[in-house]
C-alpha cells in the first residue's frame, strides 16, 4: 500500500481548497463559532504577517455561506445546528501595496466588481468607492432579502510600506478612509463585519467611527485563533513530528524542543498558551529541516526604516515593560516604536504583572532574533562586509562549541581589523552593539546591560556548556575590565546558573577599530560554592 504522503497548507488561503484537497487543517472552528455567536456585530483582529489571518476569513465566509459540507468532522459540526447561508462581500486588500493613490482606487474598484460579479449585482458606474460599496451592500440585500456579511482581510496592507513617508500616507489614508466610510451608515443591512490586519489606523473611519467594533486581539478566549499551540501539536501533529525527528536523526522530544525554540513563544494576551508560527512550524515539517521561513520570506521595509526613525539600537528590541496602551496602541499616535514591533510579531508577550498592569515584552523566539540581527548588522558593519561576518559567525561557533573563547575573540578581532571605518564607533556603546549582534547570530542567549547587585554587567552569554561574564572597555587594557568585573563581584549574579561562569574582559582601540586585547579567567568552583 503507497504511504498517504501528508499536505500541507502552505500559501493555501482558501478554506475550500484546503479540505476539498485534504491538506492539513488545524481546526479553528470552535473560535468561527463562537464570534459569530456573540453579541459583537463588528470585529478587529490583529495578528502578524503570516499567522493564518486569510484562512480564517476564508473559514468564516464558508460558514456564513452555509457550507456545511466543507466542515464536516469539525468542531463546529457538534455547534451549529441551522447553517443559515449569507451573501457574503469579501474584500483581499493584501495585493493593494505599493500603489499611488489613483492606483489604488482603481484596485478597490476592481474588488468591488468581483465581488458584484460573484454575488450576481449588475456592475456600478459611479466613479467614487463609497457610494459604489453603499450600493453593493444594499443591492445585495434587496435582491436576496437577507442582511450582508462583510469580511476585509489584511485592511492595512495598503498602508503598511508608507508609513514611514509624511508625504503619501495622509493621501492614501483619505482613499481607505472614503471606502470604509458606508460601514456604519449600512448598519441595518449588515449581519456581520470581520477585518483582520496587522496595525490599528486610528484615523481610518473605521476605528473612529465604528465605536462599537469589538478588538478580540487580546482577549483570552481568541488567545489561539491564529498560530498552532502546543497542545495541536501534540494531539494533531503526533505522526508529523515522529517523521520529522525521524529526518533531523533525533528524539521525537529533541525535535520538538527544536521546533520550540526556534518558532514558539508567541503570546498576545496573558495567560495564553504557547502559540508556534504556523507558516515557519509547516514549512519546517514539509522539507523536514529547520530553517529562517518566516522571517525569510519578506522583512517589512517600514520595520527598518522605522527603527532608524525612533533610534532603536539592536539591544533595545526586547526587553520591554510597558502597560498595554503603549503597545496596542493606534499607529499614527506611536510615540515609541514599541506598538508597531508587537503588533508585526517582531516581539510578544512574555510575561504580566498583574498588581501593577504591566507587560513584558521580547523577542518571541530564534528565528526572529537571528533574522532581526542579520537585518541590523549593515547598520553597524558597511553592507558589502555582511556576507564576510556570516562566515566569521560560522568559525566563531565552531570555536565556542569547543569552549575556545580566546579563539572566537581572535576571530572577531581578525574580522573587525579588515572592516572599512564607519562613523559613531569612538564611544563604548557601538562595539557593545556589535557584540550582541554577533553572538545573537550564533543562537546563544545573549543580553547586555545586565543588573547585578552591585552594577551592570556589559555582556552576559549563555552557549550550551558555559555562561560568559564580559566586561568591554574602549582604550583601556583589558585588566581594566577584569578589575571591574572583580571589584563589582559580577560572578555571584549568576553563581546559580547551573553552568560553569567564566569572566571575560575586552578592550577595544579606537584607532584601529577592532578588539585591542582580552583576558579569560573561569571562575573556580570554590568561589562558586561559597556564594551558595
Amino acid at each position: 500500500m503507497t504511504p498517504i504522503i501528508r499536505r500541507y497548507p502552505i500559501g493555501i488561503q482558501t478554506f475550500e481548497k484546503l479540505r476539498k484537497e485534504n491538506y492539513l487543517y488545524i481546526d479553528k472552528t470552535q473560535y468561527v463559532y463562537r464570534m459569530v455567536q456573540s453579541n459583537a456585530q463588528y470585529m478587529f483582529l490583529s495578528r502578524p504577517r503570516r499567522f493564518g489571518k486569510s484562512l480564517l476569513t476564508s473559514t468564516i465566509h464558508a460558514y456564513f455561506e452555509g457550507r456545511k459540507d466543507l466542515f464536516e468532522g469539525l468542531a463546529i459540526e457538534k455547534l451549529e445546528t441551522e447553517w443559515v447561508s449569507y451573501p457574503v462581500l469579501h474584500f483581499d486588500m493584501s495585493l493593494g501595496k505599493h500603489l499611488d493613490k489613483d492606483a489604488l482606487s482603481r484596485y478597490l474598484h476592481y474588488l468591488l466588481q468581483e465581488n458584484e460579479k460573484r454575488l450576481g449585482v449588475v456592475p456600478s458606474q459611479v466613479t467614487d468607492v463609497n457610494i459604489r460599496l453603499t450600493e453593493l451592500i444594499s443591492n445585495v440585500y434587496i435582491q436576496t432579502g437577507r442582511q450582508v456579511v462583510v469580511l476585509i482581510d489584511e485592511y492595512d496592507a495598503p498602508l503598511l510600506d508608507v508609513m514611514h513617508e509624511e508625504e503619501n500616507l495622509p493621501a492614501l489614508r483619505n482613499v481607505m478612509r472614503n471606502f470604509y466610510s458606508p460601514l456604519k451608515a449600512c448598519d441595518p443591512y449588515l449581519r456581520f463585519v470581520f477585518l483582520t490586519g496587522i496595525t490599528k489606523f486610528s484615523q481610518l473611519s473605521i476605528f473612529s467611527e465604528l465605536n462599537n467594533i469589538k478588538n478580540i486581539s487580546m482577549d483570552e478566549e481568541y488567545a489561539a485563533i491564529c498560530g498552532i499551540t502546543e497542545e495541536e501539536i501534540r494531539t494533531q501533529m503526533g505522526e508529523d513530528l515522529e517523521k520529522l525527528a525521524g529526518r533531523l536523526e533525533v528524539s521525537p522530544e529533541e525535535a520538538f524542543a527544536r521546533l520550540k525554540e526556534n518558532y514558539d513563544g508567541y503570546h498576545f494576551t496573558w495567560p495564553s498558551p504557547d502559540v508556534y508560527n504556523p507558516f515557519s512550524l509547516l514549512n519546517a515539517f514539509a522539507d523536514g529541516k529547520l530553517n529562517s521561513y518566516w522571517f525569510g520570506s519578506g522583512t517589512p521595509t517600514y520595520l527598518i526604516e522605522m527603527l532608524r526613525k525612533y533610534k532603536v539600537e539592536a539591544t533595545g528590541i526586547g526587553g520591554r515593560r510597558v502597560k498595554a496602551v503603549a503597545f496596542d496602541a493606534p499607529t499614527e499616535r506611536m510615540t515609541s516604536i514599541t506598538p508597531l514591533l508587537y503588533q508585526s510579531g517582531y516581539i510578544t508577550i512574555k510575561d504580566y504583572n498583574k498588581l501593577i498592569d504591566i507587560y513584558t515584552l521580547d523577542i518571541p523566539n530564534r528565528e526572529v532574533r537571528i533574522g532581526l540581527m542579520e537585518s541590523l548588522l549593515p547598520c553597524y558593519i558597511p553592507p558589502r562586509e555582511t556576507e564576510n561576518a556570516t562566515s566569521m559567525v560560522a568559525f566563531l561557533y565552531e570555536a565556542l562549541t569547543r569552549d575556545d573563547m580566546d579563539a572566537a575573540l581572535r576571530l572577531l578581532q581578525e574580522f573587525l581589523s579588515t572592516v572599512p571605518y564607519c562613523d559613531h564607533t569612538d564611544y563604548e556603546g557601538h562595539y557593545q552593539q556589535v557584540f550582541y549582534i554577533i553572538f545573537s547570530l550564533l543562537g546563544s542567549y545573549v543580553d547586555v546591560e545586565v543588573r547585578t547587585p552591585r552594577g551592570r554587567v556589559d555582556v552576559v552569554m549563555r552557549t550550551h556548556s558555559t555562561l560568559y561574564v564580559m566586561e568591554l572597555k574602549l582604550d583601556k587594557d583589558a585588566n581594566a575590565a577584569m578589575e571591574q568585573i572583580d571589584l563589582k563581584k559580577y560572578p555571584e549574579r549568576f553563581a546559580l546558573c547551573g553552568l560553569p561562569v567564566v569572566k571575560v574582559g575586552i578592550s577595544f582601540d579606537s584607532e584601529t577599530h577592532t578588539l585591542g586585547g582580552w583576558k579569560i579567567e573561569p571562575v573556580s568552583a570554590m568561589t562558586i560554592a561559597s556564594v551558595r
